[in-house]
């Protein structure tokens, strides 16, 4: 029998197992009908839809609901077994501990499958937050006519080629519409001299606007940008080059390593880490960018191009270029480089980042863009839901079907390690059925062992995965963009633990029902 302080001890985890099951659960159907929402075969009752919005209204409140009701089933139970429950958690962690080097390495098979899974699932959410946050500043990516996609990926994660270029007067236009709260040119094609982060040439308005909501642009050393030779790094460029305020850098044409220019800017700030693409970019003033001999569009070029515009574009002012400067504007091509003069009409921009009076506006203005001949208006947020939903949702579903196949695989272990000790156990469990133990009795012990393996295994591969994340997380910061907070914790994890409960009672079914149908006599005899 099991002792007063063992009972305590055993009543208190209980409970707190009962409240935590409930609200694993809750939150486990809460995910599973969101799930089957999508689809449109499944049809949820109206009941569940508003048991949803409360739930979604006061989540503390849910939570705690759903903690009263596990406590209450829990309650249940130990009411109609209040006094074998301990006793039965007595003998099985007794018979546990018997087996000790075999019932440790099942229990590690199922930490390390949970660690995995925990592991999976929080660098996931730092992927999704890095990608979903970096596109969420702005309404709209406006460029030339071309993929949407790439023209996201280019402007605001820095990957990919540039489509084409627009006309300035074309950023000059779109930054004086009335629905328009910020308008900013960004000009990208160059790359440091290594070629290994890109150069953006941008203007001091970048620095003002919230690159999330509610975030600004810190800076742990230096000053913005102020002038044409200035230039402001992220994190991760100062980091791998030492760059500090004051170095001054030349940079490559269009990433050619072989053409670098020879006009150098100098470093006057360092922002602080973001933990996005903004991290890995380097930052130049605009009139740095088009003083830099052959970023300019020759004259008659430029002349011919906005001419063949104007006669294509319909009544869409939004994208057209104004009319041209005089001659006497323009540049001459003996002209000396130090008094070379880089009009309007010569300026292009790779992309714009928009940012609407208000929602609705952008969605407006985005299809007004898109029908005209110029531009191309895509909405980030769109693009990387896509991104997220075809690329890396499919890569978290592939990682975590892996992991929960080791749990499984786990669960096997266990169920092999129950079942092969029966046959040691059948004298064991005769005598108990002797002494006048019930065949519910020795059947609950069986399911409550591997309950305990799994529960155990499930904490320990727990405080695993999220000692690795501890453990990484600075690791990861130092050779890429991602920051990773080391006490993150999803909330999807807390499905793990109501699967592994059925797990267990699954894995423990078939040899508790050995042990049930164990013949006294004959295990006696034996």
């Amino acid at each position: 029998m099991a002792s007063a302080r063992f009972r305590i001890i055993f009543w208190v985890l209980y409970a707190l197992g009962a409240a935590l099951f409930g609200v694993t659960l809750g939150f486990a159907t809460d995910q599973l009908l969101s799930e089957l929402s999508k689809h449109e075969w499944f049809n949820t009752p109206s009941f569940i839809r508003n048991l949803q919005s409360l739930t979604q209204a006061n989540p503390i409140q849910s939570l705690a609901l759903c903690g009263a009701i596990g406590l209450l089933a829990g309650s249940l139970l130990a009411w109609l077994f209040p006094e074998s429950l301990p006793d039965v958690a007595l003998i099985a962690s007794t018979s546990i501990r018997q087996r000790r080097l075999a019932s440790s390495l099942t229990a590690l098979s199922i930490a390390l499958g949970v660690a995995l899974m925990v592991t999976v699932l929080v660098i996931n959410a730092v992927v999704t937050r890095m990608f979903s946050q970096s596109a969420t500043g702005y309404h709209l990516v406006v460029g030339a006519k071309g993929s949407d996609m790439q023209l996201v990926l280019n402007t605001i994660y820095f990957m990919d080629r540039p489509i084409e270029n627009l006309p300035y007067k074309a950023y000059l236009k779109l930054k004086s519409q009335k629905w328009i709260k910020h308008a900013i040119p960004f000009n990208l094609g160059d790359t440091t001299e290594d070629g290994k982060y890109r150069i953006v040439g941008t203007i001091p308005e970048y620095f003002e606007v919230e690159y999330v909501p509610g975030k600004h642009l810190t800076l742990q050393q230096g000053a913005f940008l102020k002038q044409g030779a200035d230039a402001v790094i992220g994190a991760r460029v100062a980091r791998a080059y030492g760059w500090k305020a004051g170095h001054k850098f030349p940079i490559a044409h269009g990433g050619n390593l072989g053409d670098i220019h020879d006009e150098k800017f100098t470093v006057v700030g360092v922002l602080a880490a973001t933990g996005t693409p903004i991290d890995r970019a380097v930052f130049i003033h605009l009139d740095g960018f088009y003083s830099i001999e052959g970023h300019e569009k020759p004259i008659k070029e430029a002349r011919a191009q906005a001419k063949a515009r104007e006669a294509a574009d319909g009544d869409l002012p939004i994208v057209m270029p104004a009319e041209f400067p005089g001659d006497a504007k323009s540049q001459s091509a003996d002209q000396p480089k130090k008094e070379r003069i880089v009009t309007d009409e010569q300026k292009e921009v790779t992309a714009i980042l928009v940012l609407a009076q208000t929602d609705s506006l952008a969605f407006l203005m985005q299809s007004r863009i898109n029908k005209g001949p110029l531009a191309r208006a895509a909405n980030p947020i769109e693009q990387i839901s896509k991104l997220l939903r075809d690329v890396v949702g499919n890569v978290r579903t592939m990682l975590v079907v892996m992991t929960a196949l080791i749990i499984i695989v786990s669960g096997v272990g266990i169920f092999v390690s129950i079942y092969n000790s029966m046959s040691d156990r059948k004298r064991e469990i005769a005598i108990m059925r002797a002494l006048g133990a019930r065949r519910g009795t020795v059947f609950s012990i069986i399911i409550a062992e591997a309950v305990l393996l799994c529960a155990g295994g499930g904490v320990l591969g727990l405080l695993i995965g999220h000692a690795l994340v501890f453990i990484a997380a600075p690791i990861v910061e130092a050779r890429s963009d991602m920051l990773i907070d080391p006490w993150a914790f999803e909330a999807q994890e807390l499905i793990i633990f109501p699967a592994l409960l059925v797990l267990a009672v699954v894995v423990g079914i078939f040899p508790g029902l050995t042990a049930y149908r164990t013949d006294v006599a004959k295990g006696l005899s034996d």
